[in-house]
């Protein structure tokens, strides 16, 4: 990874959240932000004509031109009948609703709160946003990794935060981590997006020491991470992106590094989903630099897991096989209850699907057929038996055992009812796709079983 992220000529625009926000706040429609911008604009002698459509392409991240920023404060103010900053509205900066480097700890939670509170509403133009590349997906782990630290997270609020509040959080992330294997990422995340916005955020802005405030963050942190989980497995990828970003800047409040690191894995997870391969070992190289020596077994096993993964997608066998000798010594290292409890998905078995997965690519398939069923034979929940079992699935058929194949994906179906996930039927479908194009009555019928499950809309 750069030492200093090199700037992207033309960065996306992100969704002003905070602009969103304070409007819902105010209770002002679209038409009624422009009209009253164009006669605050009139009294300063401006004849400005906006419409709606002017207001949804600001809160998409465009950054009004001249004065305009200055006027929508002054409307806002006038309704909420309190000062209105451009930063409170997203636009202290050129990149509406992004936060600036270095933003201070007080302003990053109202961005994050803003973000909490548009999802739950299912606002439009924050579920459409697309994931960023370059420098601002870069630069949250940059500025994660290095100075300066947060000194002091204390703060002063209505609500006296206590340590019973902070295990609640705690307990919630549990649950909802739970919900989320069992019934799937979009069947989960309208309710712990509910829970951030009527229990965190109160909390966040609540009353506590700077040691109590550490706690508080690393919880809420957790709970954001599976926020980003949630809209990862819904395919919501640019808001999954947000808040995996969020949870790694409430990591760095919490001064818990392995923490980070294991909000880092989640963006390795999603960099090799959108094919970004380069970064997934960029952003593991750091996540196990910044940690060291003092990095869990189980994290470690699945960040050089991923590694392997990423260098057999850029054609590094070499490179690829030293991260998978790496990942399988961690792995025999893994003391469950020595673990974190956001590293619990790291179950026995789990390295072995990956190391499979980076072994087909590679093109060994006795290897990865090996690894594959060694991972299906290993007891999972069912979620991740689904994921092994397509895997080994996608093996037999490239090995030409068709018969065997079908046997897999009837148990791969049937595993995977009463889910609701994004990922999930996607693996269904490139397994039925291979299933088809392989040929054979057994493999027909275990294609058409799967077909009887995309049916039912999620």
């Amino acid at each position: 990874m750069q030492p200093h992220p090199q700037p992207d000529p033309q960065p996306r625009l992100q969704p002003n959240t905070l602009l969103d926000s304070l409007l819902d706040e105010a209770g002002m429609s679209h038409t009624g932000l422009a009209s009253r911008v164009n006669q605050a604009g009139r009294a300063r002698g401006l004849a400005l004509r906006y419409e709606h459509t002017a207001v949804a392409r600001w809160l998409k991240g465009q950054r009004p031109r001249g004065q305009v920023p200055d006027l929508i404060c002054e409307v806002l103010a006038g309704r909420l009948h309190r000062a209105v900053t451009l930063d409170d509205i997203g636009l202290g900066v050129p990149g509406a609703g992004m936060p600036a480097a270095g933003c201070p700890l007080s302003g990053f939670v109202e961005r994050a709160t803003a973000l909490w509170r548009c999802d739950e509403q299912q606002r439009p133009h924050v579920l459409g946003a697309q994931a960023v590349t370059g420098t601002p997906a870069v630069m949250p782990v940059w500025e994660w990794e290095n100075p300066p630290e947060d000194m002091d997270v204390s703060r002063d609020g209505r609500t006296r935060v206590s340590v019973a509040d902070v295990q609640m959080l705690s307990a919630a992330r549990a649950h909802y981590e739970q919900m989320y294997r069992k019934a799937g990422g979009m069947a989960t995340r309208a309710r712990v997006v509910g829970f951030l916005s009527a229990e965190t955020a109160p909390l966040l802005r609540g009353a506590y020491s700077d040691s109590l405030g550490r706690r508080l963050h690393r919880a809420a942190g957790g709970l954001v991470a599976v926020a980003g989980i949630c809209a990862y497995d819904s395919d919501v990828q640019g808001l999954a992106q947000r808040y995996f970003h969020q949870a790694l800047r409430l990591a760095k409040a919490s001064g818990d590094r392995g923490f980070g690191a294991y909000v880092i894995a989640l963006l390795v997870n999603q960099s090799l989903f959108m094919g970004e391969y380069r970064q997934a070992v960029a952003f593991a190289e750091a996540a196990l630099r910044s940690v060291g020596r003092e990095i869990t077994p189980a994290l470690a096993a699945d960040l050089t897991a991923m590694q392997a993964k990423a260098y057999a997608h850029l054609g590094d066998g070499s490179a690829a096989l030293a991260c998978i000798r790496r990942a399988e010594a961690e792995a025999a290292r893994i003391s469950p209850g020595a673990e974190p409890a956001e590293t619990g998905y790291v179950q026995p078995g789990l390295v072995n699907v990956q190391v499979a997965e980076a072994l087909l690519s590679l093109g060994d398939l006795t290897a990865a057929h090996e690894h594959a069923a060694a991972a299906v034979e290993t007891p999972a929940h069912d979620r991740g038996r689904v994921h092994r079992l397509a895997m080994l699935c996608q093996i037999e058929l490239r090995q030409g055992e068709t018969e065997r194949a079908a046997r897999t994906a009837v148990e791969m179906t049937e595993r995977a009812r009463g889910m609701e996930s994004q990922r999930l039927r996607d693996r269904l479908r490139a397994v039925r796709e291979h299933l088809l194009a392989s040929g054979g009555g057994d493999a027909r019928e275990a294609a058409e079983l799967i077909d009887g499950a995309l049916r039912v809309p999620l």
